[in-house]
């Protein structure tokens, strides 16, 4: 019996099934940040598939592709399936980061720049506090919890070697995409819309009384209302969290379904 012949059974199995949760911990939020040790994600992700493979197992009888090539397209097809569980969630992380950057480009803190460990990438002052909030929420409302119960449903919905290439995936995944900039926007509009008059107010008063130096008064104007604005909206931002991360499960089930 050569290797391959053993790798057919149970064992190969086990591989895709791994190669599946190895995929989330590549994008998604949390479990792929970069500030986690590489071998601390591979144990976790080995421990998943430990726990996962006996109800798999229980599921169905599935055998391992006849050939190696065969074999190599199915487990670029289970990393494709986590990876995309990963993606989607990270989505309505990469929404919370671009409102933090058109409130930082209104207020003024856009040319202040701080390294993000998590992902390590700079990024701007309200950018990165907003976003390590949104890490702190979603660890307190279990959202973690989310996308390990997504990666069950996953196995469930589209069973190891039975995903099939849907037309309306890359679409999905487009809209999902332009959702981004959608939920961004909204997150971003109470700051932005109170600058806006804060400026509007600037150009009245400037035109008033012309002997003023507006450049000395617009920007620690648009700091302090910026930052008091913030403060004001930061409790209804918290509850919008949990209305966000409901929609990122659903996105889930959504782009899992255009599997089947």
């Amino acid at each position: 019996m050569d290797f391959y012949d053993l790798l057919e059974g149970h064992a190969a199995v086990f591989m895709l099934l791994m190669t599946r949760v190895s995929g989330i911990f590549v994008i998604s939020p949390f479990f792929g940040s970069l500030n986690i040790p590489v071998y601390f994600r591979a144990a976790a992700s080995l421990a998943f598939a430990i726990v996962l493979f006996p109800v798999i197992d229980n599921f169905s009888d599935i055998h391992a592709p006849a050939s190696i090539w065969a074999y190599s397209f199915a487990v670029l097809s289970e990393l494709f399936i986590g990876w995309l569980i990963g993606f989607v969630a990270y989505i309505s992380f990469a929404a919370i980061t671009m409102a933090g950057k058109v409130m930082d480009m209104q207020v003024g803190f856009a040319i202040v720049n701080v390294m993000d460990p998590t992902s390590g990438q700079q990024m701007p002052l309200i950018g990165s506090f907003l976003y390590n909030l949104t890490v702190i929420v979603f660890l307190v409302v279990n959202g973690h919890h989310m996308i390990i119960d997504a990666l069950f449903e996953s196995v469930k919905m589209v069973p190891l070697l039975s995903m099939e290439p849907s037309l309306s995936l890359p679409m999905i995944i487009a809209n999902f995409t332009t959702g981004i900039f959608l939920t961004g926007m909204k997150i971003a509009m109470p700051v932005t819309f109170a600058i806006l008059l804060t400026n509007v107010g600037l150009g009245i008063l400037a035109r008033t009384m012309p002997q003023m130096n507006i450049f000395v008064v617009g920007i620690p104007m648009q700091l302090t209302v910026g930052i008091l604005i913030l403060s004001m909206v930061l409790p209804f931002y918290v509850l919008f969290l949990d209305v966000l991360f409901n929609e990122m499960y659903g996105n889930i089930t959504i782009a899992l379904q255009a599997l089947q």
